[in-house]
């Protein structure tokens, strides 16, 4: 890499915030891209290629743990019991039988893929069973069967309901713009998602550094939000911004996220990018029928309605998903109207009605110039995959790519040579360096881990190891001593390796971590300044370590001190509140009691609170207690009785 380019790949490259050295000096790179073709007709077998599917590809008879017919291979028994139960292999005997060629997973994937729903609930999080049954426990119908009676109606043209227009496979473009830069090696180019321009841009490949050049926001304050909405307050300028959403199998998710970055610094003092979300919102209905594929309405439609308790929950969860999603969108229709573009992946016919389906207030439009689909493979939708789909939309791609095979692949009426099968490659032989490298990284990693520090110091000593030894195999996150006990949050063993190894605390990992930024405790990080004030300035440049102040062990001790105070004169607060409220207490209860002997009337008659009877005393006494104890108790009542009639006598 040139030296004057190097600091341009230090921290992930955003869209709208290049820097303006490297945007000066961007340059699209043109290639003739191979393009998708489109797939072949399926033709049927011959014997040759029927006999050749009951070997593998290495010539040798299949394993017991194979499946011929799909090609594929398995670790255990019962993994390829299962593969004879999925859908994928199910197709495949249909296919044998008609004599056409079998089918690869993806080639599976991609068939399923057009079909209304997910087919395995791998899209909703429910659990819980269809309770639409047929005799023997199959279901009644799945995603195998509607696939299969797609597929028979082949005098029907496939239809787009929203676009009016036919599908249409064959070549594509590539997804990715790719720039090169003098300030970059010559072999390494940037890649820009093709989905972030406008139709218009798009149209003028000759001026995309340009509209690239025009994208740039500096960054902004975020605006402020409601605090229970979760939205921007009435007229607030968000800026420019971009709507995601996605839909399907019961899942909803949609973010309004602006597309200026927002510029924060780490607790490295490292300044850092992160994207400002506007609002956003996540919906789940249980809608999908569990391990049959396809939504309820779906179901209908085809088979008919049925009649249980799981199709009618999700008859109403489907309508009742539809409503929030439109009251949703209507919410946020001026963040919609004024988003740059739309991205929006829905799954299923239900799910694009529920979108682009014609009501009253609609929202999203089909014909929008501005709608996108995610130029990738995207999960289940959730707030997290809104924002990784954001990163990966926004973020620039780095590439290094062989210039000249990629001239060779793509010269004129050559063939592209078949990729040769992968050889077993030897593993290299391990030096007698790294192999003593290797045995001091086994004996110095446990001794760190343990916080043996006598040890640790003696083992560096005894085998004559500097304190800058580098791992091996090397490590990526922490590659010396000093980083691993950072990352521990050991704080003696940082301490024993700055003052007494002489460890360098400015040396970065591949990763371009200091090891105080690794320190995740505050013992950790004032063990770094100790160092620092013990072995002064001059012994390392602690700024480039990202060290802050010296803190020496009599500030230290002060501030532990303060800190002691400080919670002891809490505790003391505490104590005297606490006092102070047992007392504000008794004097209520006090002032309760005085308040009932006040209200005392007559003769024994209270306002509000009768006095209980003598029995009632007694009962009261007793109460809780077994039988010997009441008998006990009764014995002693009766006692005390006699002993007050004989003194009443002999008083007389």
């Amino acid at each position: 890499m040139a030296q004057t380019g190097e600091h341009l790949l230090q921290r992930p490259l955003y869209v709208f915030d290049l820097p303006e050295e490297l945007l000066t000096t961007l340059t699209l790179k043109h290639h003739s891209t191979q393009t998708i073709q489109e797939d072949p007709p399926q033709t049927p077998l011959n014997a040759n290629e029927i006999s050749e599917r009951s070997a593998t590809k290495d010539g040798n008879p299949a394993k017991a743990t194979s499946c011929n017919l799909c090609g594929l291979s398995f670790a255990t028994v019962a993994d390829q019991r299962n593969h004879v139960r999925s859908d994928l292999h199910q197709y495949n005997s249909k296919q044998k039988i008609k004599g056409l060629k079998p089918v690869g997973e993806a080639d599976f994937e991609k068939l399923i893929g057009e079909l209304d729903e997910s087919i395995s609930g791998s899209e909703s999080s429910e659990s819980d069973e269809d309770d639409e049954q047929q005799d023997g426990g199959k279901p009644k119908g799945s995603t195998l069967s509607a696939l299969l009676k797609k597929q028979a109606k082949i005098a029907e043209p496939e239809f787009d309901e929203f676009s009016s227009k036919k599908k249409q496979r064959g070549a594509g473009k590539p997804p990715l713009w790719w720039f090169t830069s003098p300030l970059l090696p010559d072999n390494m180019s940037l890649g820009v998602y093709r989905a972030i321009f406008t139709n218009a841009e798009q149209e003028e490949e000759a001026h995309l550094v340009e509209s690239l050049r025009r994208k740039q926001i500096a960054p902004a304050i975020p605006p402020k939000v409601k605090l229970d909405g979760g939205v921007p307050l009435p007229g607030t300028d968000i800026g420019p911004h971009y709507f995601l959403c996605m839909i399907g199998g019961g899942h909803f998710a949609a973010m309004i996220i602006a597309l200026a970055p927002k510029k924060g610094k780490n607790h490295a003092g490292v300044d850092e990018r992160s994207a400002t979300v506007i609002a956003s919102k996540t919906f789940h209905r249980y809608t999908t029928r569990r391990k049959q594929g396809g939504s309820q309405s779906t179901s209908d439609a085809a088979r008919g309605a049925a009649h249980s308790a799981g199709s009618s929950l999700r008859r109403y969860n489907e309508a009742a998903l539809m409503n929030e999603v439109r009251e949703l969108l209507t919410s946020w229709k001026t963040m919609i109207d004024t988003a740059d573009l739309l991205f929006i992946r829905a799954t299923g016919n239900t799910s694009r009605k529920t979108l682009f389906d014609k009501y009253e207030g609609q929202v999203l439009r089909f014909s929008d110039p501005r709608n996108r689909g995610f130029p990738f493979t995207t999960r289940r939708a959730t707030q997290k995959e809104l924002i990784r789909s954001f990163v990966e939309l926004t973020r620039v791609k780095q590439s290094t790519i062989d210039e000249a095979a990629l001239a060779a692949m793509n010269a004129p009426g050559k063939e592209p040579a078949a990729p040769a099968p992968p050889k077993p490659q030897k593993p290299p032989k391990i030096s007698k360096d790294d192999e003593e490298a290797a045995l001091h990284t086994s004996q110095i990693i446990p001794i760190i881990k343990r916080s043996k520090i006598p040890a640790l110091l003696n083992y560096l000593k005894t085998n004559n190891i500097p304190p800058t030894f580098k791992f091996v195999p090397e490590n990526y996150h922490t590659p010396m001593p000093l980083h691993l006990a950072a990352s521990l949050n050991s704080a003696p063993v940082v301490t024993a390796l700055l003052t007494k190894a002489g460890a360098d605390p400015t040396i970065m990992s591949d990763d371009a971590r200091t090891p105080f930024s690794l320190a995740g405790d505050r013992a950790t990080r004032d063990a770094f300044r100790l160092a620092r004030s013990e072995l002064g300035e001059s012994a390392f440049d602690w700024d480039v370590a990202g060290v802050p102040a010296p803190l020496s062990k009599a500030d230290l001790e002060k501030r532990e001190a303060r800190e002691k105070s400080e919670k002891a004169a809490e505790d003391k607060a505490e104590a005297e509140r606490r006092k102070a409220e047992t007392e504000r207490l008794r004097k209520e209860s006090e002032a309760e009691d005085t308040k009932r002997r006040e209200s005392r009337l007559g003769k024994g008659r209270f306002v509000g609170v009768p006095e209980k009877t003598g029995a009632e005393k007694r009962e009261e006494e007793v109460r809780g207690l077994g039988p010997e104890a009441r008998a006990r108790m009764e014995r002693e009542r009766r006692a005390r009785a006699a002993e007050e009639r004989l003194k009443r006598m002999q008083e007389r």
